[in-house]
């Protein structure tokens, strides 16, 4: 996760929400896609779903591609959208979307949902907890906490491997984490994206070469990847969010049968992490046909969800 823009980009976004909205790709295909903006939650179509999805946020991804094909075997029409978080939130908000399953709250993104919660609506919690840290490789076996990494600056180059500026993940990294453990004077904290973080991280694991990188769980890194998550005994992160379904206002009542079944949806650290390395084997685009498959292999589970 999720993981808020630095403010005056935030504003623009918001803004421009409308524009944003004509430059997207499926996320679950790798295809592009044109959107109609302003035809989401208001189409009266009750067969046609719109969902946001951030581009490299792994949890997202399988989330998103999971429903999408179960919402399609059900005869639903959905369209997939890629957008970063600011115009994710406001799309929502604005009914241009109907759907984000990746909104971790209540802190992560509590600076849109401060301002948006009001046209919003949750539908439901589907993992937990949800955490945020910074991580780094087993073999680095003198750094076990974030405290740690003051005396060791020149060991990492002096520089943590961030992700994409607008996450609330690099906020609370920037705002939170680094004031609280002395580490602004020490270190850079770059921003990237989740891509360009996960190659830096794979790469120097190679050469058994020190990284520090933000991260969070759930996520198949730690599952593929020999990884420790730094102890934060000072809190900064704040306590673990939950992953949450959050749609437009009204969409339970304009849609109760999909709001149903998102409320029933949940799923396991062992879930998410056999989902989330399927879709890796795969490969890019080929995202959907990890889902399926992945549907085929834990259909009971799905029809846990679909009653």
């Amino acid at each position: 996760m999720n993981r808020t823009s630095r403010r005056p980009r935030g504003k623009l976004l918001l803004g421009c929400i409308a524009a944003a909205l004509t430059l997207v790709t499926t996320a679950c295909s790798g295809q592009t896609a044109s959107v109609d903006s302003g035809s989401g939650g208001d189409s009266g179509d009750s067969k046609t779903l719109k969902i946001a999805a951030v581009e490299g946020w792994d949890e997202d991804t399988a989330a998103t591609c999971l429903w999408k094909q179960i919402l399609e075997d059900k005869g639903y029409k959905v369209d997939v959208q890629s957008l970063d978080i600011a115009s994710t939130f406001a799309g929502v908000a604005n009914k241009q979307i109907d759907l984000y399953l990746d909104a971790w709250l209540p802190s992560t993104h509590s600076t849109y949902w401060k301002k948006l919660g009001s046209k919003l609506e949750r539908v439901g919690a589907w993992y937990s907890p949800a955490d945020l840290n910074l991580t780094v490789p087993t073999y680095v076996k003198d750094v076990n906490t974030i405290a740690d990494l003051k005396t060791h600056a020149s060991e990492f180059g002096g520089q943590i491997v961030g992700i994409e500026a607008g996450s609330g993940l690099m906020r609370l990294t920037r705002e939170s984490v680094m004031p609280a453990y002395g580490l602004k004077d020490d270190y850079q904290l770059t921003e990237s994206s989740t891509s360009a973080m996960l190659s830096a991280l794979q790469t120097d694991i190679a050469k058994k070469k020190p990284i520090v990188v933000t991260l969070w769980r759930p996520h198949w890194a730690y599952a593929k990847l020999p990884l420790k998550v730094l102890k934060d005994t000072k809190g900064a992160y704040g306590k673990p969010d939950k992953a949450e379904v959050v749609a437009s206002k009204g969409f339970s009542a304009d849609h109760p049968e999909v709001a149903g079944w998102l409320k029933n949806f949940k799923l396991s650290s062992d879930q998410l992490g056999s989902l989330e390395l399927l879709i890796q084997e795969k490969g890019q685009g080929h995202e959907q046909e990890a889902a399926k498959e992945w549907i085929s292999k834990n259909q009971t589970v799905v029809d846990s969800w679909l009653k």
